[in-house]
């Protein structure tokens, strides 16, 4: 019995450290870690924003997965990481961040327009579900050091 007490304590204190672990993580190591953005992340150190996204931040991304650019007309991907087109992928990356961090239960029930670090407007419409433009948010509030991740379907892409 002393044994299976011993388990249990040993599991408390360990799930705590765990979860408060997870949260010691920036924006970055966040992402890399899912194992899912893998071009996201590629997209970010070619652009030159991981020191950015380790910074302090908060910082609210829209976070596309593998899936989401893989949807992108052929070629695009690989175009937009080309050293010639960087401002393009700058202007592309930071359409999905938007400054502070904000929660799915901040905006809950509510549309607005948005300003991004990009400096064009996201349109959040949290009514049902969270749509933001054309992209739905499929997995909300996942937690960084230095803001939150929201991931979506689709890649935003800002106006031209």
């Amino acid at each position: 019995m002393q044994y299976v007490r011993n388990i249990i304590f040993a599991l408390l204190l360990v799930v705590p450290f765990s979860v408060a672990k997870a949260a010691e993580k920036d924006i970055v190591d966040t992402a890399v870690g899912a194992g899912s953005f893998n071009t996201l992340v590629a997209a970010v150190q070619a652009a030159g924003l991981v020191d950015t996204l380790k910074g302090d931040g908060p910082f609210t991304v829209f976070a596309p997965t593998d899936e989401a650019f893989a949807k992108l007309p052929a070629g695009t991907v690989e175009n937009l990481l080309k050293p010639e087109n960087k401002d393009q992928l700058v202007a592309v990356l930071t359409y999905h961040v938007v400054p502070g961090k904000v929660m799915s239960g901040d905006i809950a029930g509510k549309t607005m327009d948005v300003t991004t670090v990009q400096g064009g407007d996201i349109a959040v419409d949290a009514t049902d579900g969270v749509k933001i433009n054309e992209a739905t948010v499929v997995t909300a509030d996942v937690e960084a050091s230095n803001g939150v991740i929201h991931v979506i379907d689709t890649v935003i892409l800002p106006a031209s």
